[in-house]
């Protein structure tokens, strides 16, 4: 049986159609599912949506429109971009399902039972955008002395009975936590805020509204729905089936890791872990907090009218190539920035001009001069023992970037990259098509280790660009069952016939108004 691998994104808020973020971080998480799934593990991906909040109440209400219309509507865009990014999930939950409502009671009841909840009154500083609490000392002043959240939102004052969850009582439990699992929350940097923030003490949570009715109601308190953070955390059960324990549960809980937006790191890294600690629940193994994206380094605003919609990229540049970019360009972990003529150049350096250049000049030879057919190689030279041992390393160079809890993507994309440059310099230094004049079976020696140096940078790019190297390996006439890494080692068969060549990464070009933004 294969080890099991568990991951989630943020399960997002839909009161607006889906971003560049939304998108980067449905990418990633996928990237990192298949790149496991490659490996062997026994993969499940979660995502979803979280319908719940007073912002999703305030939405519909300014469009005239009953709350679960909207939610439907808003929900279907998320599907839809999912499907669009060849997103490969294994299930997404909405919050307004009613196995979800039963997953959020059976955490709420719990947290009940170990005592940790109680009856009382709220009175403080509440964001809407957010759907956050604030403490007085961390708003910040805007114009005209309006009071801001952290984030820069706007916050209301809030006073309504409410149930507390006693958040003050898990503050040295979350700080062993740390300290003992510094893996926990990653990167770093997030790990050091939290930690920073915990330490600055806890105040006990608000976990339930009266000022609306839209949302898991509270197990034997009528009139009160949950504080959205609550169920939407519990999605991440939900996902396995909670709260049946058995069955997805006990295979694949507790997740190996809940990839989310560095602005919602605190309700995952202290709220979260305490509710489950409270419940008796295992926690999940890893937080990662990724960072923003920016479009030409500047946050993106309706305002400013630099709101891109990341299905307008994909359409206009190709869904791959669009992944690609983001999974190389951005540092994982830190904030990125992105634009047309970024994403152009860096397509067309690293896909048009170096892997597809490579394997449309290598096979349109290998289908002129050899029959379609791939060639017998002759003794390998040193020149070829180097090429594959440095392939070798590149795998392993790529297992070390991508696992051990890190996962630094734009590294392991990096070093295949590197050695997409260095095959095409032995291509080039070996030049098979002088060659075929003085030495025909030098040349298809050379063709046959260019083909298998091709098939498995294929395999070892599956992850972030999944249509286009099936594709790839489509022309080395590969079968679907031999592209995972464990067939890596198993080189490509002399004598098979490949189908005519096609070229994979045409060249990008930019609009006018592109180029010249």
């Amino acid at each position: 049986m294969s080890e099991p691998f568990y991951i989630t994104t943020a399960i997002s808020y839909p009161n607006g159609r889906p971003h560049i973020g939304h998108a980067y971080e449905a990418i990633c998480a996928d990237a990192i599912a298949r790149f496991y799934r490659l490996s062997g593990r026994d993969v499940r991906l979660i995502t979803g949506t979280d319908e719940h909040g007073l912002k999703m109440v305030q939405t519909a209400r300014e469009a005239g429109r009953d709350t679960i219309d909207l939610a439907n509507e808003m929900s279907s865009y998320f599907i839809e971009m999912c499907d669009i990014l060849n997103i490969r999930h294994d299930g997404f939950r909405r919050t307004s399902e009613s196995a979800h409502h039963e997953a959020s009671k059976a955490l709420w009841k719990g947290m009940e039972a170990n005592g940790d909840l109680y009856l009382d009154r709220y009175e403080g500083w509440y964001s809407v955008r957010d759907e956050a609490f604030y403490a007085e000392d961390e708003l910040e002043t805007g114009e005209g002395g309006e009071k801001l959240s952290p984030q820069g939102t706007p916050v209301e004052w809030t006073a309504e009975e409410t149930w507390f969850f006693k958040l003050s009582e898990y503050q040295e439990k979350l700080l062993k936590l740390y300290e003992e699992h510094p893996e926990f929350i990653q990167p770093e940097s997030r790990r050091n805020e939290v930690m920073r923030f915990v330490e600055g003490g806890l105040r006990d949570l608000s976990v339930s509204r009266t000022s609306f009715d839209w949302g898991v109601p509270v197990p034997g308190s009528p009139g009160h729905v949950m504080y959205v953070w609550v169920d939407a955390l519990t999605t991440y059960m939900t996902g396995v089936g909670y709260p049946d324990k058995e069955g997805l549960f006990a295979k694949y809980w507790p997740a190996d890791l809940h990839l989310i937006g560095k602005d919602i790191v605190r309700f995952h890294a202290v709220y979260w872990p305490a509710f489950l600690m409270s419940a008796s629940l295992p926690l999940p193994k890893q937080v990662f907090g990724h960072g923003f994206l920016l479009n030409r380094g500047e946050k993106m605003s309706k305002s400013v009218g630099n709101v891109v919609d990341p299905m307008e990229l994909a359409q206009r540049f190709g869904v791959d190539q669009l992944r690609y970019f983001l999974l190389a360009d951005v540092v994982f972990g830190k904030d990125g920035t992105y634009s047309a003529d970024a994403i152009v150049t860096k397509t067309n350096a690293d896909l048009a001009n170096n892997f597809g250049n490579l394997a449309q000049r290598s096979l349109s030879m290998i289908a002129k001069n050899c029959d379609g057919k791939v060639p017998a190689a002759g003794d390998p030279t040193e020149a070829e023992k180097q090429l594959l041992a440095d392939l070798d390393q590149c795998f392993e160079d790529v297992k070390t970037a991508m696992t051990g809890g890190l996962f630094k993507i734009d590294q392991a994309i990096d070093i295949i990259r590197e050695r997409l440059s260095a095959t095409n310099t032995y291509f080039a230094d070996q030049a098979p098509w002088a060659l075929r004049k003085t030495d025909p079976a030098r040349a298809d020696t050379v063709l046959y280790y260019t083909a298998e140096a091709i098939r498995r940078l294929a395999i070892m790019l599956r992850w972030a660009m999944p249509e286009s190297c099936d594709k790839m390996l489509d022309l080395l006439a590969q079968t679907p069952e031999s592209r995972d890494f464990e067939h890596l080692s198993a080189a490509i068969e002399p004598g098979l016939t490949l189908p005519a060549p096609q070229g994979v990464f045409p060249r990008l070009e930019l609009l006018i108004d592109e180029a010249e933004a």
